[in-house]
C-alpha cells in the first residue's frame, strides 16, 4: 500500500503520561471509575490491577509513575474530565515524529524497550524530551489513542470494525515496512479493545487548538 499523507490540524497533547497520583485523585472525585465499582462493559477484571485497594496503588509505584492497567474508557473519562481527549492516532504519531529529528535513534530506543519489558516505570520527570518538549513517548508505557476510524457510536463508544480497536488503527497504518518499531505500535493498538487493560499500558491527553 503506498503512503498517503495525512493532514494534522493544530492540536495540543500532554508532555507527560498522566501519573498515579494525577489519576488517584480523578478516582477521588469520580468514584464510579474505582475498581470496586466500574462496570464490567469498561474494564476487564485487570483494571488498576497494582492498586490493591479503590484509593491506593502498590507500595512498588510512586506517585510520579505513568498510571497503567487502565482501560480505553477510563482513560477518555480522565480526560474529558480535563476538558480534553486522548490523542488520535495520527496526533500521537506526529507527536513522535518530531518534525523528523533523532528518528534512527527514537527507533532503536523503542526496540531496546521492547525486548526489555518490565513493571519499573521510570518517573515521569526523569523523561528526556523531544524537541517539541513531549517527554516519554518512548520507554515509557504504551499509550491508549482515539480512535481513528471516526465518530465513535455504539456502546463501545467506538465506530468502525473489531479488526481495527483500539489504541488506534490496524497495523496497516505503518508504512514502511522496515519501520518494525512503528509496525509493533500499530500492531499493538489493533489487538485490543476499548474495556482491555494491560500491566503496561497508559495514556496522556490531548486535544484541538481553540
Amino acid at each position: 500500500m503506498p503512503a498517503r499523507k495525512v493532514d494534522v490540524a493544530a492540536f495540543r497533547i500532554d508532555r507527560y503520561p498522566v501519573t498515579n497520583a494525577q489519576f488517584l485523585a480523578f478516582l477521588v472525585a469520580n468514584p464510579q471509575w474505582r475498581k470496586s465499582n466500574i462496570k464490567a462493559i469498561f474494564a476487564d477484571g485487570h483494571y488498576l490491577d497494582r492498586w490493591p485497594t479503590d484509593l491506593v496503588w502498590a507500595k512498588s509505584q510512586s506517585p510520579n509513575q505513568p498510571v497503567t492497567s487502565v482501560s480505553w474508557f477510563a482513560a477518555q473519562a480522565y480526560c474529558e474530565s480535563e476538558g480534553s481527549a486522548l490523542p488520535t492516532t495520527d496526533q500521537w504519531e506526529y507527536a513522535l515524529w518530531d518534525e523528523g529529528r533523532h528518528q534512527n535513534e527514537v527507533k532503536a530506543a523503542q526496540l531496546a524497550w521492547f525486548g526489555t519489558p518490565g513493571s519499573a516505570f521510570p518517573e515521569i520527570d526523569s523523561l528526556a524530551p523531544n524537541g517539541l518538549g513531549i517527554h516519554g513517548l518512548v520507554g515509557a508505557v504504551w499509550e491508549l489513542t482515539l480512535d481513528v476510524e471516526g465518530v465513535p457510536t455504539g456502546s463501545d463508544a467506538r465506530s468502525g470494525s473489531d479488526t481495527k480497536l483500539f489504541c488506534g488503527g490496524a497495523s496497516v497504518g505503518a508504512k514502511d515496512p522496515s519501520d518494525y518499531a512503528a509496525f509493533m505500535r500499530y500492531s499493538f493498538r489493533s489487538c485490543i479493545k476499548a474495556s482491555y487493560t494491560t500491566k503496561d499500558l497508559g495514556f496522556r491527553c490531548a486535544g484541538r487548538e481553540p
